[in-house]
């Protein structure tokens, strides 16, 4: 990487991100590191130009009191100290809160002044250095990419087609967790307009197989983002000469949610928390530092459509994390016709514009109702739709009524075995996007 580098030094602040933005935000590269780098390896990266450690007034971790290796201090970068009052340097900085403004106002003097940096990020330059970069790691080797469709895949896509043209073969596979009609158009825009070379693969029985009568979110990821790799590799060996690497649109919220030596765990994304030891293939990651909104800003750099780029998120494991608890195939149909009613009346709306992400649940239990004049014992659907900028926290969208007063009459005269729909108004945090 050309560009200038301030790193960020984890102590466990629950600002990190925030301070990492605010420096991407004035066009300097941020990273952030555990707290017990050494002077070495933070020497070998690439074009730092000063640091930040990032802690709060305790920095506990798990009963153990950490900091810094002292060499650090003299390792010949400039370091400033944020929330943390033991830091050995001279200037220290007051804590931050989430108020993005003056994180921006506090480091600027530091990492223009202080530091030198030179405003040299942005996404032409992120995305010819990550083209010379994948080209370094692959050769003339081939990449397997998951290709879901999604934000993060299709610029991974766009990215690694760039970088190496034929040599990357896309694999989508439908393992029966998708929205309706999802993979049909995966194959239409992909194959059809875009002349990628796609492998589709329909792995329905299989994943629904393996995901029978289990409950518990992180075993259900798990087993998804295992089942995935272990397709993956059937297809490789499927292909003339093996294929070695494999592309994935990780990018930071995935790592920072699936633990961090000094994050803890909220979930396990099947990208990254939910991969077998005993992994076959060398990852090609080049959104992995990226936040989603930058993602967003590197597809249209590669000249994605915006309706593509600025679709809303889809979760890699797909329903199978908003068909709550143990998954049942007549649950299933009646969370992707729900989710489908869902995004029909929003488009219709105008709020899919809106609306950063939106779509149902259906929880594994029922409740007591009414149809045809009779009691009925029924499930419930959750609506969700919330608005982030980096999907590190998130707001609830003020739907309005009328608006829901549809949405939900829809539901109830057209999914079979609903007889109820909720709204929730829970913020991340406390509750995260995704249910499980």
């Amino acid at each position: 990487m050309k560009q200038d580098m301030i790193v960020i030094l984890d102590l466990g602040s629950h600002e990190n991100t925030v301070v990492a933005r605010a420096i991407r935000a004035l066009g300097v590269y941020s990273e952030i590191y555990p707290h017990d780098i050494t002077a070495e390896e933070l020497k070998a990266l690439p074009n730092v130009k000063g640091v930040i450690i990032n802690g709060g007034k305790n920095n506990v971790i798990d009963g153990v009191e950490i900091d810094v290796l002292p060499e650090i201090y003299e390792a010949g970068f400039p370091v400033i100290a944020a929330g943390h009052d033991k830091a050995l340097c001279e200037v220290k900085l007051p804590e931050f809160g989430n108020d993005e403004a003056a994180i921006k106002a506090a480091v600027k003097d530091f990492v223009f002044e202080t530091c030198k940096a030179e405003a040299n990020w942005n996404m032409k330059n992120f995305v010819a250095d990550q083209v010379e970069l994948v080209r370094r790691q692959v050769g003339d080797k081939k990449v397997l990419l998951a290709l879901s469709g999604g934000v993060d895949s299709s610029v991974v896509a766009a990215l690694l087609l760039k970088a190496i043209g034929d040599n990357l073969v896309c694999v989508h596979v439908n393992h029966g967790l998708m929205r309706k009609g999802e993979s049909e158009n995966v194959v239409e825009v992909f194959r059809n307009q875009l002349c990628a070379n796609l492998v589709y693969v329909d792995a329905t029985d299989r994943f629904l197989g393996l995901l029978e009568g289990v409950a518990e979110p992180e075993q259900k990821r798990k087993i998804i983002g295992g089942e995935f790799i272990r397709v993956f590799e059937e297809e490789a060996r499927k292909l003339a000469g093996g294929i070695d690497f494999l592309g994935q649109g990780t990018i930071y919220p995935d790592i920072v949610e699936s633990g961090t030596k000094t994050a803890k765990c909220v979930k396990s994304h099947h990208n990254v928390g939910g991969l077998p030891e005993d992994l076959q293939f060398e990852l090609v990651e080049p959104l992995k530092q990226l936040f989603k909104d930058e993602v967003r800003a590197c597809g249209v750099e590669l000249g994605l459509p915006y309706e593509m780029v600025y679709r809303q998120p889809f979760p890699g494991p797909g329903l199978g994390v908003r068909c709550l608890g143990a998954i049942t195939r007549d649950r299933l149909e009646a969370l992707r016709e729900s989710d489908a009613i869902l995004r029909e009346e929003f488009a219709l709306a105008g709020l899919d514009k809106k609306v950063w992400q939106y779509f149902t649940l259906v929880p594994d239990f029922k409740s007591v109702g009414v149809r045809d004049n009779a009691r009925s014992f029924e499930w419930p659907v959750i609506i969700r739709a919330v608005n982030t900028i980096d999907a590190m926290t998130a707001s609830i969208e003020h739907i309005d009524w009328a608006i829901l007063d549809k949405i939900t009459n829809r539901i109830l005269k057209e999914v079979p075995n609903v007889n109820r729909v909720c709204y929730d108004l829970s913020p991340k945090p406390n509750a995260t996007i995704e249910w499980e």
